[in-house]
């Protein structure tokens, strides 16, 4: 794998490939949805998430569904764009950085004093736009860990882990690095989650009441 030349980068492409990706981030499709649909402020019921999990407590599926697809496409977007505008077929740290800022911007959105979703939708939808096969081996784990657990929480708690490690393997360095932080970041949002499963509280998928 080729060495690259960081330095070579403008200063100013990585700072607008942030600036770029957060503010697409940080738009809080859950809450707006939800409003513009007349089910009122969907941080007042529930976990209090704007992701998609709590809008799905309003007994909207459709409008869950929304939420889930444009969370996912707001990082989607942030990376291709900033790629697009500031990467090359060699160099792509803009579209990387761009995805990252999304999921940051959608855990910590500005307009909402920084309070905002776990970043799960954001995270794939930052594979899809920096290394979609990833999201297939994402989907793979989660089903699996699903199917053996009916724990959606640590579902996606492996396939983040999954992720990281795949990316090394395949000598992508640079994404394996960026979606390791989002990892961690990913857990710590999830920190409540962790502890119910630990506990053995957590509600299982299906779970009625």
């Amino acid at each position: 794998m080729p060495s690259i030349d960081y330095s070579q980068i403008p200063h100013t492409a990585l700072i607008a490939s942030l600036a770029i990706g957060y503010l697409l981030g940080s738009i809080p499709f859950g809450l707006l949805l939800t409003r513009m649909a007349g089910l009122g402020d969907v941080r007042k019921i529930g976990s209090g998430n704007i992701g998609a999990t709590n809008v799905l407590r309003t007994g909207n599926k459709k409008l869950a569904a929304a939420t889930l697809l444009l969370d996912a496409l707001k990082a989607t977007f942030a990376a291709l764009l900033a790629q697009k505008l500031f990467g090359s077929d060699t160099v792509h740290l803009p579209g990387l950085l761009g995805g990252f800022a999304a999921f940051i911007g959608h855990l910590f959105p500005i307009w909402l004093r920084f309070k905002g979703g776990k970043g799960v939708a954001t995270y794939i939808g930052t594979l899809l736009g920096i290394f979609p096969l990833m999201v297939l081996v994402f989907a793979i784990v989660w089903l699996s860990v699903a199917y053996l657990s009916r724990y959606s929480s640590l579902s996606a708690l492996v396939a983040t882990l999954v992720i990281p490690v795949a990316l090394w393997l395949l000598g992508q360095q640079e994404a394996a690095l960026v979606t390791a932080a989002m990892t961690v970041i990913t857990w710590g949002k999830h920190k409540p989650n962790i502890e119910r499963l630990i506990s053995g509280t957590e509600s299982r998928i299906g779970k009625k009441g």
